[in-house]
């Protein structure tokens, strides 16, 4: 067996730059849709009480990939990473293991880059300004990547005043309320998902929201209403109906399939997006293994070029 190359967190994101994280990402949905990179449903493993573990298996360009990952909110306390876990990269042709990769830093890449994705997609086509509600280390990568597509300046919020202040610096935007963020085109909030961000009286006309932190069972970071409220997409039905954003408004038959919006579709033309300048709209993302598939693939290449140095082990 060869040697598998080993990614750590700094060396993912060497190799992988939020432009070229951003246009992988399009073009894993735009593949996914067309039924060229395939990816089984997201497992979860309950930890109670601690947290969960999630497997994410997907197929294309020649990789296969496991993401084995993990969700655990209390581990910050004991001084550990909230989001931790490993990627597995395999040949697809003859099942060699390639590459294992910090998935960490993968999930973060591949959670900032779809907001950009989304909102170009979604909203309004003179929307600029962004709201971050949520600066961890998700809120941060997806701040950076809508700045890389042109959008800005930003307001960040976050109930740690030390983490909106670093954000806001690096990209010269500016720390401000939780109401203060959702007042711009661009909302996105990447928060932990157990406290309610977003009802109906903040919503207004013409904005886009990017719900990113919503992303298993018993999570919400908006009301049921304000959700109802908004014309709806989401990563993907299956997964964002029973674990994601949708979900309570599903339960509580408020939403139904006809009134949600796959995303890939709208990026492939099969459906349309907006529907004019007054509307509110909203994405539901829950992270899909394609997108991870995107960003190892990125990561593996840089490596085989030699842009990026790994570690190798023998297995």
């Amino acid at each position: 067996m060869p040697d598998v190359a080993v990614l750590d967190y700094d060396a993912v994101l060497a190799a992988v730059s939020p432009r070229e994280a951003i246009d992988r990402t399009r073009d894993a949905f735009l593949r996914h849709r067309r039924d060229e990179w395939l990816m089984p449903a997201k497992v979860y493993l309950e930890s109670a009480p601690h947290g969960d573990f999630r497997a994410m298996p997907a197929l294309g360009g020649g990789l296969a990939i496991l993401k084995w990952i993990s969700s655990f909110p209390s581990n910050p306390a004991r001084d550990l990473s909230t989001v931790m876990g490993i990627l597995l990269v395999s040949d697809a042709e003859t099942s060699e293991p390639i590459a294992m990769l910090d998935a960490r830093s993968v999930t973060a890449l591949r959670t900032g880059a779809v907001a950009p994705v989304a909102a170009r997609a979604l909203a309004r086509a003179d929307a600029a300004t962004v709201g971050i509600v949520g600066c961890g280390l998700h809120g941060a990568w997806t701040a950076r990547c809508l700045a890389t597509d042109g959008y800005g300046p930003g307001v960040c919020c976050d109930p740690r005043p030390e983490a909106a202040a670093a954000l806001a610096n690096e990209l010269g935007w500016s720390v401000g309320t939780r109401e203060e963020a959702l007042a711009a085109d661009v909302v996105c909030c990447i928060t932990p998902g157990a406290e309610i961000v977003v009802d109906t009286g903040d919503l207004r006309p013409g904005q886009h929201y990017n719900m990113l932190g919503a992303d298993g069972p018993g999570k919400a970071e908006a009301t049921i209403g304000a959700v109802a409220a908004c014309t709806l997409f989401c990563d993907e039905w299956a997964q964002a109906s029973h674990g994601g954003e949708l979900t309570g408004a599903v339960e509580e038959g408020l939403v139904t399939r006809d009134r949600v919006t796959d995303l890939g579709a709208v990026l492939a033309g099969e459906a349309p997006g907006r529907a004019d300048t007054g509307a509110v709209t909203l994405f539901d993302s829950t992270g899909l293994a394609i997108q991870d598939l995107a960003i190892a693939a990125a990561a593996v290449e840089a490596w085989r070029e030699g842009r990026v140095q790994a570690q190798t082990v023998r297995l």
